[in-house]
């Protein structure tokens, strides 16, 4: 997958990007990142790319000339999909992310100061997303967030084939609770189904275990499940 970050830092993904799985699969090639600062696009000497906003109000957008330049500079055609990272946007899900990693090329535009200008967002983007119901100070956590989540679905990027199958929300469960040795650590031992062997019984007990901390920690996720 290749994906194009448009942001007014690039210097902000120094480090995320180059440890652990992420930097893997770059090397391994399955992920190919660029970084593109929209200060390069700008329409005058001093590289402004804000103004204030018609009909007043506290801060500044972001103006359209510089943000459709950028976007239009990394566009392949129909292999790209450009996505604005909102507040305003659509949540990111587990879901989401599964088809996002079939894609061939991401554009990922970062928010900044107020927004964007709203004729980019009619005009350039396919889609706005939100990582949750909060506002940060820019849109570039939220790119990291949406890569991180997104590569993992990607095929040779984790080492086990199911293990992304397998977390929390894949079946809208949280996951269950996971124990490795010693067996007892504290007084606290590790439940005896998981040292027994049996499969069935130990996917059973999983499955219990998830239900009950959905219930607990997330009704609001146990109520749209729905187990045959």
């Amino acid at each position: 997958m290749e994906v194009d970050i448009l942001s007014l830092f690039p210097a902000y993904f120094r480090g995320p990007f180059d440890v652990s799985m992420i930097q893997r699969a770059r090397d391994a090639g399955l992920l190919d990142i660029r970084l593109i600062d929209i200060r390069d696009f700008a329409e005058n000497k001093h590289r402004r790319v804000d103004d204030r906003p018609f009909g007043g109000g506290p801060g500044m957008v972001l103006c359209p000339g510089p943000v459709a330049s950028a976007i239009r500079s990394v566009r392949k055609g129909k292999k790209s999909r450009t996505i604005y990272l909102t507040p305003q946007g659509k949540p990111l899900t587990a879901e989401r992310c599964q088809e996002l990693a079939l894609e061939e090329h991401l554009i990922l535009l970062c928010g900044h100061y107020e927004g964007v200008d709203e004729r980019v967002l009619e005009n350039e983007i396919d889609e706005e997303i939100s990582i949750g119901d909060y506002v940060l100070t820019n849109g570039c956590i939220a790119a990291i967030v949406l890569i991180d989540a997104v590569m993992r679905f990607i095929p040779g990027v984790i080492g086990h084939p199911d293990a992304a199958k397998e977390d929390s929300f894949q079946n809208g469960l949280l996951d269950a609770p996971h124990y490795t040795r010693p067996e007892v650590f504290e007084g606290k031992s590790v439940p005896e189904v998981l040292l027994q062997g049996n499969h069935a019984e130990i996917r059973k007990w999983r499955l219990s275990q998830a239900l009950e901390k959905t219930n607990r920690v997330r009704p609001d996720l146990a109520d749209k499940v729905c187990l045959i």
